[in-house]
């Protein structure tokens, strides 16, 4: 089991992120939240769609209910999962790393998708902890089954 103190911090709008967060956190024991947007986004998938698009185009990044995380503080290792919209992060995830000040930890993105491999999203998480000091970026893993995933766990020392 590692050490350090671990949190896991996912978006998800289909259960899919969800449900590799939770294999994470069954392997880690780490502490769990799911990211919230203050305004929910919808429900039917098209609409999700529709509104990451226009986010992505647009460049917003929506506001997140900081009341729903913990004290990051706390933590040593955080892991930060998503799908893949458009070959990178949804602008959520750029919503918490402008929100949320990750100096000095571990930063571990992991993300589902079906055709876009992690290092689609990599440049951009380069970008967002570029602003962060003593932030260590590992390359993180896309979970398309448990084996790749406790594999990178174990090689990466976070089990």
């Amino acid at each position: 089991m590692a050490e350090n103190k671990q949190l896991i911090i996912y978006f998800t709008s289909s259960g899919t992120t969800k449900r590799a967060a939770e294999k994470i956190q069954k392997a880690t024991n780490a502490e769990i939240v799911e990211l919230q947007p203050v305004t929910p986004y919808p429900v039917n998938y098209q609409d999700v769609a529709e509104q990451g698009k226009k986010e992505l185009d647009s460049n917003i990044h929506p506001k997140i209910d900081l009341n729903s995380l913990p004290d990051i503080a706390k933590f040593d290792e955080i892991f930060v999962g998503f799908p893949t919209w458009w070959s990178q992060p949804p602008m959520i995830i750029h919503s918490l790393f402008d929100e949320v000040d990750f100096s000095g930890k571990t930063i571990i993105p992991f993300t589902t998708s079906m055709s876009s491999t992690m290092e689609d999203s990599m440049p951009y998480f380069d970008e967002m902890v570029s602003k962060l000091s003593g932030v260590k970026l590992l390359d993180g893993v896309r979970y398309d089954n448990d084996g790749n995933l406790n594999n990178f766990l174990k090689d990466n020392d976070l089990i």
